[in-house]
């Protein structure tokens, strides 16, 4: 099974945009998704219900929820005929829970926005991911996502001159563009959309199925259990080091490799 992280600590920069249509190219091509919602937002959840009938099916988990009467393990349980898992994670994630967040992932895609703000939490969370969560390049595991561009703008520009510094690949560029909204209210992915409304998108997608189809399978999958998921969570009254923290608690010495 594969298993792909979508993440980026940084509220608003397209994470479940990304999670929820990635989840629906899979099931669009026939495959049996499951979609991990770890956002209390329930972004992602929402979407899932407002999906068609007739709709490919796409297995929702409430993964932010907590019950009394089953076990956590049960709760996050994936299907045996899901053959692949996107994660949608919550923004404010603590970087001491990334190593469990990300562990025996197949893939890790980090969305950015073209702002100043979101390019520094970028650099922040792609330093989080090779110090703390120990993620090696070599793997090739990080893929970035640059989310909402607009071509030939200054801050377009700035965004290419940050990702060229990077020696993390960039796997599609995606365009600013009404049909992510119009497809999302319709509980769908723009994969799905009536193909002459979202043809100049559909090849972004392409570029992210393949380069995910191209990474080496983790072989801590088969043994990466969810309940391993249960550290990425709002902090309680009393917090304890695995929970998520607020974002004056991140770790401020990991901004460079």
């Amino acid at each position: 099974m594969q298993r792909i992280v979508v993440l980026n600590p940084k509220g608003g920069s397209g994470k479940t945009t990304i999670a929820i249509n990635l989840a629906a190219c899979y099931a669009a091509n026939g495959e049996r998704p499951a979609l991990m919602d770890l956002d209390p937002q329930a972004s992602s959840m929402r979407w899932l219900r407002k999906r068609p009938h007739e709709a490919p099916p796409i297995h929702g988990i409430p993964a932010f929820e907590r019950s009394a009467t089953v076990t956590r393990s049960w709760q996050t349980r994936i299907p045996a005929e899901c053959g692949v898992v996107i994660i949608d994670t919550p923004a404010a994630v603590d970087p001491l829970a990334l190593p469990d967040l990300t562990r025996g992932a197949d893939a890790v895609l980090v969305p950015v926005m073209p702002s100043e703000i979101d390019i520094h939490a970028t650099a922040k969370c792609i330093a989080d991911l090779l110090l703390v969560a120990k993620i090696r390049r070599s793997q090739k595991r990080i893929g970035i996502v640059a989310n909402r561009v607009r071509n030939n703008t200054r801050v377009s520009q700035s965004l290419t001159r940050f990702l060229s510094s990077l020696d993390i690949p960039l796997i599609a560029t995606l365009r600013d563009t009404q049909s992510y909204v119009r497809s999302a209210e319709a509980g769908l992915g723009v994969y799905e959309m009536p193909r002459w409304q979202v043809q100049p998108d559909l090849k972004h997608w392409q570029e992210v199925l393949s380069w995910i189809a191209a990474r080496p399978k983790s072989q801590a999958v088969a043994s990466a259990r969810p309940a391993n998921l249960v550290s990425i969570e709002r902090p309680s009254p009393e917090p304890e080091r695995s929970a998520v923290a607020p974002v004056a608690g991140l770790v401020g010495a990991a901004g460079r490799d």
